[in-house]
């Protein structure tokens, strides 16, 4: 097998000599090619050439938005093939939450989830996952999405966890400027800015309104969160679920707040956090399940995120379910 292993250098949980060993690991089971990442998109990039250089296979080893840019350069390259046409994907989790790793049942340790990577290709094991796709306008005030906009403005990314609109991309949007500034991506960072923003975001004036084809229309939304696995992040060793029936294999779940009240979101907050099989339960609460396609529409600009990478402010966004998209070997 011919592998590609695309390396962040700044990935938070891991430093040169990790990576090292972990490399050479991977060199001996697969003839291994290794480059590094330099700039945003720039995995993206690589991907989007491994099949035409015949690479079976695209190793990542970093955090969830290298992993994400690695997914999306790889359906980008063959957009109307399925996952048999493209080369496979490898996790090595190298961030701080490493979601999706975790998501695939990997060890959050690099090392461990090396030797389960190994143990994966000695045994030929592979998994085929949907994905999520998210469509939107690249200008802030953009035409309804009904609207024939041009496709030069259309922007659309692929995710393999979540997405958000409201207060949790507010949240990312903090953090992502917090660790511009040099503070180190800590589950202590984001739990303080969370709890830090709710006193800032807006809480009086709902902007989201969801839409559905051949269903009623639901209004009055302050935050959405989009999901295409469970659970949604995970507060150190903690999973935070509020879409338990969410997975790889149906549609997209969705949770929408329509109250943003300290009482309620406190509420809403003790039935998400760790191991839960049940739907979250509250008057206040939006909830689909397995859909195929809806759209987030809003009265003014909201923070958009998507695997935890800000996207700026926008006004509509369509999310689409992609069924059977890739092969990871698990």
């Amino acid at each position: 097998m011919r592998a590609l292993l695309l390396v962040n250098p700044k990935a938070t949980s891991t430093h040169r000599r990790t990576r090292d060993v972990l490399i050479r690991a991977l060199g001996a089971a697969v003839d291994l090619s290794v480059e590094e990442t330099a700039y945003r998109g720039h995995a993206t990039a690589l991907a989007a050439t491994a099949h035409a250089k015949g690479f079976d296979a695209v190793a990542v080893l970093g955090g969830d938005g290298t992993i994400n840019e690695t997914v999306n350069g790889l359906l980008d390259a063959r957009p109307t093939g399925g996952a048999s046409e493209r080369p496979a994907l490898i996790v090595i989790p190298g961030g701080s939450a490493n979601v999706f790793a975790r998501a695939l049942g990997l060890p959050n340790n690099p090392v461990e989830a090396t030797g389960a990577v190994l143990e994966a290709l000695r045994e030929g094991r592979r998994r085929t996952i949907g994905l999520g796709q998210a469509i939107w306008h690249d200008e802030v005030s953009g035409p309804d999405p009904g609207a024939d906009a041009p496709p030069d403005q259309k922007r659309s990314r692929y995710f393999t966890f979540c997405a958000g609109l409201g207060y949790d991309a507010e949240v990312v949007r903090a953090v992502e400027g917090l660790r511009s500034a040099g503070h180190r991506a800590l589950p202590a960072l984001y739990v303080n800015t969370t709890v830090r923003h709710f006193f800032v975001t807006d809480r009086r004036r709902p902007a989201l309104r969801l839409t559905r084809p051949g269903r009623p229309t639901e209004d009055g939304i302050f935050m959405a969160i989009v999901s295409n696995t469970s659970p949604w992040t995970y507060a150190g060793t903690r999973p935070i679920n509020p879409t338990p029936w969410a997975g790889f294999e149906t549609g997209l779940d969705m949770i929408g707040l329509r109250k943003m009240t300290l009482p309620t979101v406190l509420a809403f907050v003790r039935q998400i956090i760790g191991e839960h099989r049940g739907l979250p339960r509250g008057k206040h609460l939006v909830q689909i399940h397995d859909e195929a396609e809806f759209t987030l529409r809003s009265s003014r600009p909201v923070a958009f995120q998507l695997d935890g990478d800000y996207l700026g402010e926008h006004e509509w966004v369509i999310f689409r379910a992609i069924p059977d998209a890739l092969q990871v070997l698990v």
